[in-house]
């Protein structure tokens, strides 16, 4: 079977659900510090190209 429909499907869900949890998490670091809310939104605002990179190496069969 072909992976990238696969890899489509679980790209679209995974990151909704992940937007949700940033996005829940989010409206309480709101009401912390700056310097706080600077480092959760730049790790927040990064860490999701990591699983899609994996992601798009397994739909193109080179795993890295």
């Amino acid at each position: 079977m072909n992976r990238i429909p696969i890899a489509i499907f679980a790209g679209i869900v995974g990151l909704s659900a992940y937007l949700v949890i940033v996005l829940w998490i989010g409206d309480i670091v709101q009401t912390m510090h700056w310097a706080l809310q600077a480092v959760y939104y730049t790790l927040a605002g990064s860490l999701w190209v990591l699983p899609i990179r994996w992601l798009m190496l397994w739909a193109a069969h080179m795993r890295g």
